[in-house]
């Protein structure tokens, strides 16, 4: 009876350690490839639990999710020949686990390393074929775009593919950013001398137009001042003469009378005049006659 129970035990054990050994199990976040014998034979498997021949047949799994490479600066050559320190990530996944195993072993390690070179190696070329202006101006996403696409083309025989690239950064080497920002320093500067020599030319130019009008309107209105008080004159004269033409003795005594006002109408007046003076002819005599 002992005998019969340690049998049973012994048998249950060994059954669920094949089961065990049989039995695997796949989630969401990952794929997984059977091989026998060192050789692929199943690669599409779906979540859930699947069986395998113990000893015989053994199962890798590899993330579904996706990966980041973010390496250390790289020090590239423009097409000027300028020296850049160039920054960047980039975003991937393994999209044909076979492929990816037998190129890589399986190990995200080396995969790192294998993609990381062909990153590098795009990004060198595409650097090369561009100027300093254009790898940091408005071009960035064309230049992104067109390592990304050289990049993609290797990466696929790695059965990996490039979901996002992007440059960080972009900065001089240490040996030339300061001459470039002293460059860049003395540039700015003429700008400014340029700008601030065109503005004092214009200010000249507006101040001279604007002194020329300004003498312009003053010499227009001293003519037309001129013309007014020459037509005022020459109406005035014409009036007086008109009234003397008319009566000339009344005319005369008009004035005498406006003189007399004229020279005698403000208070603490002195005039020394001789009384029988032709001044006092119309005081002396009423009827303003010799």
């Amino acid at each position: 009876m002992n005998g019969g129970r340690f049998a049973f035990v012994v048998f249950l054990g060994v059954a669920l350690v094949i089961a065990g050994l049989s039995l695997f199990t796949v989630n969401e976040r990952e794929l997984a490839i059977k091989l026998q014998l060192g050789e692929v034979v199943r690669s599409d498997y779906e979540p859930g639990l699947h069986v395998k021949a113990p000893l015989v047949q053994n199962v890798r799994k590899f993330p579904k999710r996706i990966l980041t490479i973010s390496d250390r600066p790289e020090r590239i050559f423009t097409a000027e020949n300028e020296a850049l320190q160039v920054d960047f990530f980039v975003k991937w996944r393994i999209v044909d686990p076979v492929r990816f195993y037998t190129s890589t072993g399986g190990a995200l390690v080396v995969a790192n390393d294998r993609l990381g070179e062909i990153v590098k190696n795009a990004i060198v070329s595409e650097f090369g074929k561009r100027s300093v202006k254009e790898a940091i101006s408005a071009e960035r996403a064309e230049l992104m775009r067109d390592m990304r696409q050289t990049a993609s083309a290797t990466a696929e025989d790695l059965g990996v593919q490039l979901i996002d690239f992007r440059v960080k950064q972009v900065e001089f080497m240490d040996d030339v950013r300061n001459s470039v920002y002293q460059q860049m320093a003395a540039e700015r500067a003429r700008i400014a001398a340029e700008r601030r020599a065109e503005g004092r030319a214009i200010a000249e130019q507006k101040r001279a137009s604007a002194d020329k009008e300004r003498t312009i309107i003053l010499a227009d209105a001293y003519r037309e001042g001129q013309m007014i008080r020459g037509a005022g004159d020459a109406r005035a004269a014409e009036i007086y003469a008109n009234a003397y033409n008319k009566d000339p003795e009344f005319y005369s005594f008009y004035r005498s009378i406006d003189a007399y006002r004229k020279s005698m109408g403000k208070s603490g007046d002195i005039l020394v005049l001789d009384p029988d003076n032709d001044f006092f002819r119309y005081l002396n005599d009423r009827s303003g006659g010799q």
